[in-house]
């Protein structure tokens, strides 16, 4: 199972990136488990400069934007 955070305010874009994992990871036959991270403390202590972000495994991965499905199917595998 992958631990993966999404970090952001809760804004639309954050909501698409955790949908978006959700369902390539299903697609993918991967068992994911997905925490949104909102609190802005929380996102600065994670070294989060522009939001959404990633962490897989507590690895940073992506931030910035909404990723494509194909970054995020490369991400997952």
């Amino acid at each position: 199972m992958k631990n993966i955070n999404v970090y952001g305010s809760g804004c639309k874009n954050c909501t698409t990136v955790a949908n978006m994992l959700i369902n390539s990871a299903e697609q993918l036959n991967i068992e994911v488990n997905i925490e949104k991270i909102t609190d802005l403390q929380a996102i600065m202590e994670a070294g989060v400069v522009t939001t959404p972000a990633i962490s897989i495994d507590g690895v940073m991965v992506h931030s910035g934007s909404v990723p494509t499905t194909e970054l995020i199917e490369k991400l997952l595998s």
